[in-house]
């Protein structure tokens, strides 16, 4: 007797999650899943730099987001679209002519591995950065800022 109640609540819980999470798939919220046109990159220090921000940081530091399918289902889609909009608000590597004022401190969040984020390396293996990348991508981002401020007079 025990065991079949056990069994119906189950099946009841299990219905129900299921029936909510079809239902979020109607709240709009994170489903655009499109990139802004590129407007203005940096002038790079160096290919290199711009191949390792690439691969590490453009996904949610650039209009040139790689949007993986589950990126369509909520509730992934609500934090992957609010980690992308702050990502592209604190630096963006594609609207490079507007204010980049956290530019400056990439190098540093690359050198104390609090970029790229570890939730974001458990799905994106080949963003993972060895030291020598963290080196070089930290310094060749220093080298890039530096030539912005140079050339522009912003920070």
């Amino acid at each position: 007797m025990t065991l079949r109640l056990t069994t119906r609540w189950s099946a009841i819980f299990t219905l129900a999650l299921l029936g909510l999470l079809g239902a979020i798939q109607f709240v709009p919220y994170g489903r655009s899943c499109t990139n802004p046109p590129v407007v203005a990159e940096p002038a790079w220090d160096s290919p290199d730099t711009r191949a390792i921000a690439q691969r590490a940081c453009f996904d949610c530091h650039s209009n040139e987001t790689r949007w993986p399918a589950y990126a369509r289902v909520a509730p992934a889609s609500w934090l992957i679209s609010y980690d992308v909009s702050e990502g592209r608000r604190i630096v963006n590597f594609s609207e490079w002519q507007r204010s980049q004022e956290e530019a400056a401190e990439a190098a540093e969040a690359i050198l104390e591995q609090e970029m790229p984020p570890r939730p974001y390396l458990l799905m994106h293996p080949k963003a993972r950065l060895t030291a020598p990348e963290r080196e070089r991508l930290a310094a060749g981002l220093t080298k890039t800022v530096r030539i912005r401020a140079e050339t522009s007079g912003q920070p």
